[in-house]
């Protein structure tokens, strides 16, 4: 896969098209690809300029109606990008490269149409009453990107469980997505959007939202956050199984990504209502520690441990 043919001219300039569309607006997610090797980091910036467009058709100020419609605009471009029927010379570049991806790597592309389906439940404006309503939200926006990005990054031959990598691909989308709930819960409540499954809230006395800065009269917010943070972090250790059957890079990519956000939960463990003041975030030198860390391999020797552990 590292070794592809030479790019065209037409597909180079819409992987850099892609490949600014992410460095502007990724964040986290550009600290991670940055450690893959350059077709593999083109691929990822294609999936996530694609990606951003179908969240921004849900996050913009369209009126509902419209959105709809832009999103079965997206998903019928999904579907002529699956047919090959994207030329080199097509007036979209992020479907000119995420074409060009598709066809070196083996990306799951319905992925991508699980992400639309999730999009549509937000314009529905759907609420989630457990959270295994919840789950399947997550799983739509979230561990759908995970094993879209497994298919760029593929599995190490012979890695032993390796057939359980989609499945542990999907619960690392989920920790993830849980954090960005935990961390977004003021700017989504401030959006018309609760995402945290009504049952846990009613647990903790917060069913009346975050509308300020300060948790809900009586209610046992820190109690909340807790508990979300327990979850998020099960699933953490689940979605880490993947670190061993991956290769070095691919490795240090998913292992900043996933040590960024961590990260950010001990931060919102430690003052969980420093969420309802703002967006918690780490600064870009912490950021690049862990992404350093990750290309050490230091996580995926320490997960490889706990598993003989495990297996003693």
């Amino acid at each position: 896969m590292e070794s592809q043919p030479p790019a065209s001219a037409p597909v180079l300039a819409a992987y850099s098209y892609c490949e600014a569309v992410t460095g502007q607006q990724a964040r986290n997610f550009a600290y991670g690809i940055r450690l893959l090797p350059t077709p593999k980091r083109r691929a990822m910036s294609a999936l996530y300029a694609f990606s951003r467009r179908v969240d921004d058709i849900g996050d913009g100020t369209l009126a509902d109606d419209v959105k709809v419609a832009r999103l079965e605009d997206t998903r019928a471009l999904l579907t002529r990008i699956r047919d090959g029927a994207v030329d080199e010379d097509d007036t979209d570049p992020v479907a000119v490269a995420l074409a060009h991806a598709a066809e070196h790597f083996p990306i799951p592309l319905g992925g991508l149409d699980e992400l639309i389906d999730g999009v549509q439940m937000d314009v529905r404006g759907e609420t989630y009453e457990t959270w295994d309503d919840l789950k399947v939200y997550c799983r739509c926006v979230a561990g759908a990107i995970g094993r879209l990005s497994l298919g760029v990054f593929g599995t190490e031959p012979g890695a032993r469980g390796a057939e359980r990598a989609p499945e542990y691909a999907d619960t690392l989308g989920l920790a993830l997505q849980l954090t960005n709930i935990l961390r977004d819960v003021r700017e989504d409540a401030e959006g018309g959007r609760t995402y945290l499954a009504a049952d846990d809230l009613a647990k903790f006395g917060c069913s009346a939202g975050f509308s300020g800065p300060t948790p809900p009269e009586g209610s046992d917010f820190a109690g909340l956050v807790h508990f979300e943070v327990r979850r998020a972090r099960a699933l953490f250790a689940e979605g880490y199984r993947l670190l061993p059957m991956l290769d070095r890079r691919s490795g240090a990519c998913v292992a900043a990504m996933a040590g960024i956000y961590r990260r950010l939960l001990d931060r919102i463990e430690r003052d969980p209502e420093a969420v309802l003041r703002g967006r918690v975030s780490l600064p870009g030198r912490e950021k690049a520690y862990v992404a350093v860390r990750g290309l050490s391999g230091l996580d995926t020797r320490q997960l490889a441990r706990r598993t003989v552990r495990r297996r003693a």
